[in-house]
């Protein structure tokens, strides 16, 4: 394949997106609808994803008990047991108390935050001579302010901070989805 060839290969239009249609569209409707109810009711959108992490505790501890049984190893095969165990005792657990669960998940996203903040402080120190460094340090600086506020009124935020970013993300997710389908749809139009 000469290099012509593949230069025209990246400067097609989104094939995959032209046959996609009313689909995309609708999916894209319905994460926007979605968003906009997790962000007008937090607290149950919150409870919702604390639901679902303990399913995929619970599926995640199922996946290393099967595992277990599937190695050939005796020290692999207790790893995967105790693994699948503990997976399946905090899916259970959250799966009881979703509202302990949703508090936990809240601190962690907290510190998920300050490691995020902390990587992109690195980042920004490396490359700090770049063009468009600051912005960056800008994002680093919001994260960590995120983080901090969020452990400051932990555990009273808990009740409405998942649920809200959860909608906020949903919300993006379907207004950039709608503007790809739009622009996909802008390209064949040209073509």
């Amino acid at each position: 394949m000469g290099t012509s060839q593949r230069i025209d290969r990246f400067g097609e239009s989104m094939p995959e997106l032209r046959g996609a249609g009313i689909w995309f569209i609708g999916m894209a409707v319905a994460f926007i609808v979605a968003g906009t109810l997790a962000v007008m009711a937090p607290f149950v959108a919150g409870l919702a994803v604390a639901t679902l992490v303990g399913w995929l505790l619970v599926a995640g501890g199922v996946m290393h008990g099967v595992n277990a049984f599937k190695s050939e190893a005796v020290t692999r095969a207790v790893w995967q047991t105790l693994v699948g165990a503990f997976y399946m005792i905090g899916g259970l657990y959250f799966l009881a108390h979703p509202l302990i669960a949703l508090g936990t998940l809240t601190a962690m996203l907290a510190y998920v935050l300050f490691f995020e903040a902390i990587m992109d402080a690195i980042t920004w120190l490396a490359t700090r001579q770049e063009d468009g460094a600051d912005w960056l340090l800008v994002n680093t600086i919001v994260t960590a302010l995120l983080g901090v506020l969020i452990l400051l009124q932990w555990p009273s935020v808990s009740v409405w901070v998942i649920g809200t970013l959860v909608g906020a993300k949903l919300i993006v997710s379907g207004i950039s989805r709608l503007m790809l389908r739009s622009a996909a749809r802008g390209q064949r139009l040209i073509s």
